[in-house]
């Protein structure tokens, strides 16, 4: 008996109430998109410049393999799972394989939860997180980073919602926001929210949820005003059910830009032949045609780099 995807699983599960049945292709950034197509890996060649800056002697968390944790398993275009259940797509996992390919390992990808990327980073459990994981002041005091797209996020709310416009801090006062617990954008909502507080406007409330089906039922139901979020999953879901509508778009390092990045442990020598992996895949095409084929081409970098500023900073 054939196992359903969970990917389909969770959607259908988050869609019960709409009757809409899932589309075989989505169109996203105006790049159409095929789950079916994607499930073909895109692989790189060695890099010889970025091998030969392998730290001699480097113990890799399993031998020979670049061992990478992605979290977020059902947040397409970034993660989901293909039909066995248990190989993870996206194009996270695309450039884990690129990067992977370009170092001369092979690529051993954990599925974790967000939570746990950090500690497993920092204890050497994971050679990388490539989680959509943005460049912060904070994080780069215990991490190195090796940039490879552009951060930017969504507000997203019910297509029928009166809500026309959030894109600066009076436009969350009062309002529930779904949004992920330590990342870069709820940073964002707190700052926002004690500069409104400070201005006597009514808080906004925090809702997070550990699913995408708890977040769509949330904020289709009425118990959430608005969701923020990386602004790909938004388009995505937008464009499969017509169900929520993006009302706004704040870069991920507000006020100022910030990137996603490679996350590696700080010192241990992998940031540069990472860094030199990615810039050789740039160069090469591989690069685009992952992002392309998610969708995610509007968030292409021109270069990568190590530790640029980020959110803080």
């Amino acid at each position: 008996m054939k196992k359903t995807p969970l990917f389909t699983v969770a959607l259908l599960s988050s869609l019960l109430f709409s009757g809409i049945s899932l589309a075989e292709e989505v169109k996203v950034n105006g790049q159409g998109i095929s789950v079916e197509a994607n499930k073909t890996p895109i692989n790189a060649p060695k890099n010889p410049d970025a091998i030969a800056k392998l730290p001699a002697g480097h113990r890799f968390a399993v031998p020979g393999k670049f061992t990478v944790a992605i979290a977020g398993l059902n947040n397409p275009p970034l993660t989901l799972f293909s039909d066995d259940n248990k190989t993870v797509l996206g194009s996270e996992a695309d450039i884990a394989r690129l990067v992977a390919d370009s170092l001369g390992l092979q690529l051993n990808i954990v599925s974790t939860s967000w939570e746990d990327w950090p500690l497993g980073v920092a204890s050497g459990k994971y050679d990388a997180a490539i989680s959509n994981v943005t460049v912060t002041r904070e994080r780069k005091e215990k991490f190195d980073f090796a940039t490879y797209r552009k951060d930017s996020l969504g507000f997203y709310v019910k297509s029928t919602s009166n809500i026309q416009s959030i894109d600066k801090a009076a436009d969350i006062a009062g309002l529930r926001i779904i949004v992920g617990s330590g990342t870069n954008q709820e940073a964002i909502l707190l700052a926002w929210d004690k500069e409104n507080q400070a201005k006597g406007l009514k808080p906004f409330t925090p809702i997070y949820t550990k699913d995408d089906a708890a977040q769509t039922l949330a904020l289709q139901s009425g118990r959430a005003d608005a969701y923020f979020g990386p602004n790909v999953i938004g388009a995505w879901k937008a464009a499969l059910t017509g169900k929520t509508k993006l009302v706004g778009s704040v870069d991920g390092g507000w006020p100022k830009a910030a990137h996603i990045a490679v996350t590696l442990k700080k010192g241990n020598g992998l940031v540069e032949p990472v860094n030199i992996a990615l810039n050789g895949l740039i160069k090469s095409g591989e690069y685009d045609k992952v992002l392309n084929r998610w969708g995610e081409g509007v968030e292409r970098l021109d270069r990568s780099e190590i530790n640029p500023p980020g959110l803080g900073d």
